[in-house]
């Protein structure tokens, strides 16, 4: 049945003349149409084939927000997605619900904002994505209030003046629009001037207000001094008659006031001279203070040692008092055979000064003394503890040697 349907419609199409044509143009006119659908979507809210990641942030209001309008979402002022949905809480705040392109991570410590994109008051939402060490926003995370912003509105900014404040900025601004209307050719020039003006003025003004300053201190000064005299008539007379009274004694003393300036400058080198020396003998006081500084601190600690010695040297001196007192005669009659030392010194060094080469040959014999003590409990004994025996020791020089062994090679036998 449907193979024989459309069979007929295929011969019908075939058939008729123009029905295959215009049904072609339809079909081309569909094609068309849905590409062009897919482009439109995709040039407002992204592809609708693409990956997408959803979002919801919430903000105190959201002025100027339609989803219908596509309002798009930035992260760093590149387009990353758009306002899918909105809808308001239970507690008097709207959730935006954003969809994001794939691969755009955002972090729990993320922040949004909203900000109008041109002067019509479309908004758009500015997403700053955060990053580690907070955990990446799962599928339809939230982004809460106390990390989003809303913008100021101008109505916002108006609502707080009065009625004729309102208008009369309203037509401040209608007349601004008027005036702004050849802004382009005239507006810079003025402005060129307006500023080279202001720059020309600015020493004249500082001058100004620099002026204004030193009026209203000396003002104050003058006002101070008025309050002063007329509380103090008395006190000026005081003064008036001091200072009428000084200048008579300077005048009576004009010679010695002079005689004393001419010997100013005798003074001035004198003082000078002193001075420089004063000055050389600061630079050998640093040194000389920076030596006691470090001395300074290790002094205390070696008083402390010096301290115990001597506290040590009192008990030696008090305990060879009495050793002292006692040496004292013997000292006494020592003193007869302490002169004949110095004669008796005299008369052994001819046997000292030999002490060296009978050392020598001493120490040459020391190995046969050891062995001659080890093998013999006495020299004119025939036993000894293992029983009688008779032993024997005999030294034989080396052949071309002396008598006595030489200190540096010996031969022994048993």
């Amino acid at each position: 049945m449907t193979k024989t349907s459309l069979s007929t419609r295929w011969e019908r199409l075939r058939t008729v003349p123009g029905l295959g044509r215009d049904a072609g143009a339809l079909a081309v006119l569909v094609v068309v149409g849905l590409f062009a659908a897919v482009m439109i979507r995709s040039s407002l809210g992204g592809s609708p084939f693409a990956d997408h990641v959803q979002l919801r942030a919430e903000f105190a209001e959201v002025p100027g927000v339609n989803p219908t309008s596509s309002n798009i979402v930035t992260i760093a002022g590149v387009k990353v997605g758009r306002v899918a949905d909105w809808e308001a809480t239970d507690h008097g705040t709207a959730v935006l619900t954003l969809e994001l392109d794939a691969g755009h991570p955002v972090y729990s410590n993320a922040r949004a904002i909203l900000r109008p994109k041109n002067p019509l008051n479309e908004m758009s939402v500015e997403i700053n994505p955060g990053g580690p060490p907070a955990a990446a926003l799962a599928d339809d995370g939230l982004i809460p209030l106390d990390q989003t912003q809303r913008p100021v509105q101008a109505d916002e900014v108006l609502s707080h003046l009065d009625e004729r404040s309102q208008l009369a900025i309203t037509d401040l601004l209608v007349e601004s629009d008027v005036a702004l209307t050849r802004s382009s050719t005239t507006l810079p020039g003025g402005l060129a001037a307006t500023t080279e003006t202001a720059r020309t003025l600015q020493p004249v003004v500082q001058r100004l207000q620099t002026r204004r300053e030193e009026i209203s201190q000396l003002v104050t000064a003058l006002s101070e001094i008025a309050a002063a005299v007329g509380d103090n008539d008395e006190r000026i007379t005081q003064l008036a008659s001091a200072t009428e009274q000084t200048l008579e004694v300077l005048a009576g003393n004009d010679t010695a006031v002079r005689q004393t300036l001419e010997q100013l400058p005798g003074l001035g080198d004198e003082l000078r001279s002193a001075l420089t020396s004063t000055q050389a003998l600061t630079r050998q006081l640093d040194p000389t203070l920076a030596n006691l500084d470090r001395a300074s601190g290790t002094l205390p600690a070696a008083l402390r040692r010096f301290e115990s010695t001597v506290d040590n040297l009192g008990k030696t001196v008090h305990a060879a008092a009495p050793v002292v007192a006692k040496a004292r005669p013997l000292v006494a009659d020592l003193r007869p055979m302490v002169d004949d030392l110095d004669t008796s010194l005299i008369s052994l060094l001819p046997v000292t000064s030999m002490l060296d080469r009978d050392t020598r040959t001493v120490m040459s014999y020391l190995t046969d003394v050891k062995a001659f003590v080890y093998n013999t409990s006495s020299v004119f004994g025939a036993g000894d503890a293992e029983g009688s025996i008779i032993r024997g020791h005999l030294i034989v020089p080396l052949p071309g040697g002396g008598v006595l062994p030489n200190p540096n090679t010996q031969a022994g036998g048993r």
